[in-house]
């Protein structure tokens, strides 16, 4: 790495990648990630994206997605995203993404909890994958970009709340360096790595979040943290748990109790499925509830859910015959660094998009498969907005504000992550109560 870029990235999901792709071809970019690029909840994403199924379709969408989140989102993030939706569709359909199509070549779209229609485009149940997957060539053959992963973001380089670069830690030679930039883009994802049952990788600890707490920058709704109805329940206790996609449920799976018996609406949002199971548990003692996909046409499964199928065999489970348990878990985060409609925060020169932000456009609760095309989006409006207003930073400032960093408060990094961890659930704690 050298010591200066025009800006640096923190996190190689699809808010990362897509921003970098919306940057000048002529400024230099690093990207840096915590571990490996593919440790990346973009990577995980099943069900799909969201796509407005026309004019007509306007309303419907804006309604579902205000009612998943209590109505306390922001109605200029929502419409913005509902309005451009196609917009994001078309542009991954040119980046090399290939959705699931019909016969006569138009876009399939499925249905998952919350819609009131079908208008999630979806590869198989692998979205992310292919999504992250494309972008990732894309930003990879760049010659202005650079990619280094077991590279852990620490701090901020920041005085008078103007944003110079970052604190970062080399995983692999046990150091830390000052890396400066004209810009700093948190794309860090979520928090999933502090709690006990999550479908995020471990490493995703909220640590952008946690700077910007002790940096002063404004954060939001750090309580507003989302379950995921159905993941496949197991009974080790390390790792990540494996999330069965909604659209699972959309297709016409169902929820039983310990008597098989249907107890829910599977179709209503996140939050008040989750809090159907957890009910249904206490009520029959039980440390999970069973999932039938059998109403599913078997070649549907194949073709829609392989990895879905292949993964509960590896656990014992043949979903073409049997009931498979679930349980949720932590899986989405609608709080984080407050930023704008164009990814900007409270500090100068400081961006947040994707998971690790909070613009509003999720509320309370995010309405299934939001998550992609909001990350998608809002990247891409602050890789245009930067590029629309770029400023070389003042060199003056940054050696001021670099004088007050001293790399030896970095050399333990594993004690500054869990004082980070501590805080936020400290925050999350106290926002709750």
């Amino acid at each position: 790495m050298k010591n200066k870029y025009n800006v640096i990235i923190v996190g190689t999901g699809v808010a990362g990648l897509n921003c970098a792709l919306h940057l000048p071809e002529n400024k230099s970019i690093l990207i840096i990630c915590k571990g490996v690029p593919e440790k990346s909840d973009s990577y995980l994403a099943q069900g799909g994206i969201c796509c407005l199924q026309g004019e007509e379709d306007y309303q419907s969408y804006y309604d579902d997605t205000m009612r998943a989140g209590h109505f306390e989102n922001d109605v200029a993030a929502v419409d913005c995203m509902i309005k451009n939706s196609p917009a994001v569709i078309n542009g991954l359909i040119e980046t090399g993404v290939e959705f699931a199509k019909n016969s006569d070549g138009s876009l399939d779209v499925t249905r998952e909890g919350g819609h009131s229609r079908s208008r999630i485009c979806f590869h198989e149940d692998c979205t992310g994958l292919e999504i992250t997957s494309k972008l990732m060539e894309k930003v990879a053959a760049r010659p202005n970009v650079e990619i280094v992963p077991q590279t852990t973001m620490l701090d901020l380089i920041s005085a008078d709340n103007e944003c110079f670069g970052i604190v970062a830690y080399d995983n692999i030679k046990g150091e830390a360096r000052k890396i400066f930039a004209d810009y700093t883009v948190f794309a860090c994802g979520g928090i999933g790595g502090i709690f006990k049952r999550s479908t995020n990788f471990r490493l995703l600890t909220g640590d952008g979040v946690a700077v910007c707490m002790k940096r002063g920058v404004a954060v939001d709704h750090l309580s507003y943290i989302q379950i995921h109805p159905t993941t496949l329940y197991t009974e080790k206790k390390e790792g990540r748990s494996f999330l069965i996609s909604e659209s699972v449920r959309g297709e016409g799976a169902v929820l039983l109790d310990k008597n098989l018996k249907r107890f829910t609406d599977e179709l209503q949002p996140r939050d008040v499925v989750t809090a159907a199971i957890y009910k249904k548990m206490k009520e029959d003692g039980t440390d999970y509830v069973w999932l039938d996909m059998r109403a599913i046409p078997p070649e549907e499964i194949k073709n829609h859910f392989p990895r879905i199928v292949e993964q509960c065999r590896e656990e014992g489970y043949d979903v073409f015959n049997e009931c498979i348990p679930v349980v949720p878990a932590q899986h989405y985060f609608m709080g984080g660094i407050r930023s704008d409609l164009e990814g900007k925060t409270t500090m100068n020169r400081l961006y947040a998009v994707g998971e690790t932000c909070c613009n509003g456009v999720h509320g309370a609760n995010r309405l299934a498969s939001n998550s992609l095309l909001e990350s998608l989006l809002f990247a891409e409006r602050a890789g245009k907005n930067i590029s629309e207003n770029f400023i070389t930073v003042d060199a003056k400032s940054a050696e001021y504000a670099a004088n007050n960093v001293d790399l030896t408060d970095y050399s333990e990094p594993d004690k500054i992550l869990k004082e980070y961890k501590d805080a936020i659930l400290e925050a999350i704690d106290k926002e709750k109560k």
